[in-house]
């Protein structure tokens, strides 16, 4: 049976997004202000050629005319112990009440005076931009407006500008609690997408393709308004004694096929990233081949073995070795793992822990370091000759999402433990 998904509408989304934008306004941005040493951070873009960084900044139910200008001012800890951070936007977009707006206006011959005089009352000591080069979604400031601000600024800011990477992959890492909450809505939607698209409501055995299913995939999130996280993949992956039965050039989906997927959605402003196996049943079958359970079953062991090696402060590549090397000792099957970031943005700003061509060492990505309250795809992969199928070797890639607290690392919603059956 398939079951209806249910997501909220457009303005209840609107609602949750801005709700927790306020939220992580006042938590996360003091933290990653304060532990990046930036006391002003500054946020320019055009309309049509938006900051990955500024996309994350401001509500949902919003139009961001011409020039964007977002100042955050760091006025140091207060009472609490708490940095107290000034919002500033200098522009016509409505912020609502997020940020406090001395113009709203849509020139920008007014917008940069006020901010050269919003820059020397307040004489900030370090000036950060988004001009970072190893995290791309940190990079987002134009060569055309680096280039007027440089123009604009005194001599004695122009030299007191960083790159604001540390600060800009805390912001886009690190999710508040609420997030934590809503991303299992989020994961259990994405799930639910690709349950039906491995049910008879898309996948009919001896008609479908996998290009159909691709297809099937995309309609149902359009359908649903929402946003994919990347075009859907579908593989069919068979033995070679059905290959050299059907041909080369036979798409179609038969019966003792598996069908292999790498989807996701974007909703609520978080990534989902997904994949998974179905297999088609042969008549007289009620399960998958015994071979292909057990290699599944080891995919499981890699990614408990995965989620135990996850210690804070470990960078993308330490974790990769740590993995890999407690994967080996304990007979694991040919791993491989891949895993990168996950949130805001599809495979940023956090630790990458590997690449599919690279299991040792990827410099730059592979040395941030791992923190709290970070998402992550646990993707990997096991590989093993499968007896039914006359020992062939199969790799299955399986890839879950998954969040690291203080508690530790852990699934988002569940994990695939046995093959969606058709």
């Amino acid at each position: 049976m398939v079951h209806p998904i249910h997501v909220l509408p457009v303005r209840g989304r609107a609602a949750v997004i801005n709700r927790v934008l306020a939220q992580r306004l006042e938590t996360v941005l003091p933290a990653a202000m304060a532990a990046s040493g930036i006391d002003m951070w500054l946020i320019l873009c055009y309309e049509d050629n938006l900051d990955p960084v500024f996309t994350t900044l401001i509500p949902m139910d919003t139009w961001c005319p011409i020039l964007q200008v977002i100042v955050f001012y760091d006025r140091g800890p207060g009472p609490d112990g708490v940095h107290r951070i000034e919002r500033i936007n200098i522009s016509g977009t409505n912020t609502h009440d997020l940020y406090d707006r001395p113009y709203r206006g849509q020139l920008e011959s007014e917008q940069w005076p006020l901010l050269l005089r919003v820059i020397e009352e307040r004489d900030p000591q370090r000036i950060g931009v988004n001009i970072g080069p190893v995290q791309w979604a940190a990079g987002g400031l134009t060569h055309n407006l680096y280039g007027q601000l440089t123009s604009r600024l005194p001599a004695k800011y122009v030299a007191r500008l960083v790159s604001a990477e540390p600060l800009a992959t805390a912001w886009l890492s690190t999710l508040s609690e609420e997030e934590l909450t809503l991303y299992e809505h989020v994961a259990e939607v994405a799930h639910a997408i690709i349950a039906r698209c491995y049910s008879s409501a898309a996948l009919i055995p001896g008609v479908t393709t996998a290009a159909d299913l691709e297809w099937a995939y995309w309609q149902t999130s359009a359908d649903l308004g929402l946003e994919l996280a990347f075009k859907p993949f579908f593989t069919r992956v068979r033995s070679n004694a059905a290959r050299e039965l059907y041909g080369p050039d036979d798409m179609i989906i038969r019966p003792g096929d598996l069908v292999h997927c790498d989807v996701g959605i974007k909703y609520l402003r978080l990534n989902s990233d997904h994949q998974e196996w179905a297999y088609i049943l042969r008549p007289g079958e009620s399960a998958a081949p015994a071979g292909l359970a057990a290699l599944l079953a080891e995919g499981n062991r890699l990614q408990d073995i995965f989620m135990a090696e996850f210690v804070h402060g470990l960078t993308g590549d330490q974790l990769l070795a740590k993995i890999l090397a407690r994967a080996r000792r304990e007979g694991i099957p040919n791993p491989r793992v891949y895993s990168h970031s996950l949130g805001l943005y599809l495979h940023e700003p956090g630790p990458l822990i590997g690449l599919p061509w690279e299991q040792e060492r990827n410099p730059g990505r592979g040395d941030v370091a791992l923190d709290y309250n970070n998402a992550f795809t646990m993707e990997l992969s096991v590989s093993g000759p499968i007896p039914e199928w006359d020992g062939q070797e199969v790799r299955l890639s399986m890839e879950q999402d998954v969040v690291f607290t203080r508690a530790g690392c852990r699934l988002i919603d569940g994990r695939q433990t046995a093959f969606h059956l058709i």
